[in-house]
């Protein structure tokens, strides 16, 4: 049974890096793309803004209203801009308009102020170069200082803080998957060791038996013979365990098989053990007896006998009855197999066929697990709980391909 993936868990688990490092690229240049757009767009304000300022240096008089710009141009900045003259000097205005979105201090002295604004100017230039506003002699008129709005700086920031999270995501959900892996794996070795005694034990039991019983009567021929054909059943048995474990992990064998023959056997076998359990149980099949399916029998009747054991568990009271009912569809064969146990909760009928997850106290839950696997893995068919009514019945289906 293969139980680890090989270089096919290293081939998945690097094309997720790969499309964690591509969607963290994507995100980068996007933002990043974002973030330029935005940048222009201030810039443009600002350039009006010049533009609006240029007009009126280029007017006759300089005493102009400042009224058209302050509505419609300052208003709608919303980064940090500062005016200043020819010498970096910002010159006093009562409007406020030559400052705009800087947090200044009110506790601060006008000297102490200037000092604040020079330092936001170097800082301010040494982000953007400022734009030059000038007299019609091409002189020097204006100096417009600006930066980058909140919303740019935390576009600016948001992409790696995105990747950090995401790299925390990650690494949580790697770290999880990965306990949650070796959980499985631990339990699946622990379901297979103990799946393996347990098929073996009941053949081995029963050879110990016959052979206490064969020492009792050995001066009685029948008697012997009887044993004899018993002891038969139960080496064939051992050699079908056998073959059922060394197929587990390889491509089986597919042939067309009788599939009333197949659940008659199965059903023959526990029929003359079922004294045994202490339980009064009525085995019985129905349904089309000639309807033939592509099976490999050792491991078909593998799951069969899976779910005989999980319905003589089921039954807690002594007079129980597990049924078979072979329906012949079009390109399907199906057999629903009902028992009158405990049933099933609702809320555990998908947990039923998890490896390692069992109702029973000395359970280890690899029988159900198996039987999916080799049902749908290596038959491509479906195998499912059709419906259970809690302390009354379950009925299990098994779907067929012919």
């Amino acid at each position: 049974m293969k139980m680890s993936g090989g270089p096919a868990s290293l081939r998945i688990k690097l094309l997720l890096l790969s499309i964690a490092i591509a969607i963290a690229l994507g995100t980068l240049y996007y933002t990043q793309n974002l973030v330029e757009k935005l940048q222009n767009r201030e810039r443009e304000v600002v350039e009006l803004y010049a533009k609006a300022l240029q007009y009126i240096a280029d007017s006759e008089s300089l005493n102009n209203d400042f009224t058209f710009i302050f509505e419609n141009i300052i208003k709608r900045i919303d980064f940090p801009l500062i005016l200043t003259d020819e010498f970096n000097q910002v010159p006093y205005d009562p409007t406020g308009s030559g400052i705009r979105n800087l947090e200044i201090d009110s506790t601060l002295t006008s000297n102490e102020v200037e000092i604040f604004l020079q330092k936001k100017i170097q800082e301010l230039g040494s982000r953007y170069d400022p734009i030059i506003v000038y007299y019609p002699a091409n002189v020097v008129w204006k100096k417009i200082y600006y930066g980058d709005s909140n919303l740019i700086q935390a576009l600016r920031f948001y992409p790696y803080l995105q990747i950090l999270l995401a790299f925390v995501f990650i690494s949580i959900a790697y770290l999880s998957f990965s306990y949650i892996k070796k959980s499985e794996q631990s339990n699946i070795w622990v379901g297979m060791s103990k799946e393996t005694a347990h098929q073996l034990g009941t053949p081995i039991s029963s050879l110990m038996g016959w052979s206490e019983i064969l020492k009792m009567n050995l001066d009685s021929p029948d008697k012997v013979a009887d044993v004899a054909e018993e002891i038969d059943s139960d080496l064939s048995r051992l050699n079908k365990i056998a073959h059922r474990f060394s197929k587990i992990g390889s491509k089986p064998e597919l042939k067309i098989e009788n599939v009333y023959q197949i659940v008659s056997r199965v059903n023959n076998y526990f029929h003359r053990r079922l004294p045994h359990t202490g339980k009064n149980v009525v085995l019985e099949i129905k349904g089309d007896h000639e309807v033939a399916a592509m099976i490999n029998a050792e491991l078909f009747e593998w799951v069969l006998e899976n779910l005989i054991k999980n319905a003589l568990d089921a039954i807690e009271h002594k007079e129980g009855s597990i049924k078979f009912n072979i329906i012949n569809n079009n390109k399907t064969v199906e057999i629903d197999v009902s028992d009158n146990g405990k049933g099933i909760d609702l809320k555990h009928r998908k947990d039923i066929f998890r490896p390692g997850y069992s109702t029973k106290k000395r359970g280890w839950g690899l029988g159900l697990s198996l039987s999916k696997r080799i049902v749908e893995d290596y038959h491509k068919g479906k195998i499912f709980v059709k419906n259970s009514i809690p302390n009354e019945s379950t009925t299990f289906k098994i779907v067929l391909i012919k």
